[in-house]
């Protein structure tokens, strides 16, 4: 069976038109995750957990491991 043979234009037009596709897809992402980072900057947006409500690490005496305060 002889190999497909694909015009160097098409060949062209297709990697120029996955290339655009990704750019596309790239700045979405861009977007989506600059929009997240910049709610998460205004403190009026974020819900903050009182600190009572927090867990904290305390070192075991015995073993010298670090666990949850329970």
């Amino acid at each position: 069976m002889p190999p497909i043979v694909i015009p160097t234009l098409v060949r062209y037009a297709l990697g120029a038109a996955g290339a655009a596709v990704a750019a596309i897809w790239a700045a979405k992402q861009a977007r989506r995750v600059n929009e997240e980072l910049d709610r998460l900057r205004n403190p009026s947006t974020v819900d903050p957990k009182p600190r009572e409500d927090l867990q904290t690490l305390r070192r075991d005496p015995r073993t010298g491991e670090w666990r949850l305060d329970s």
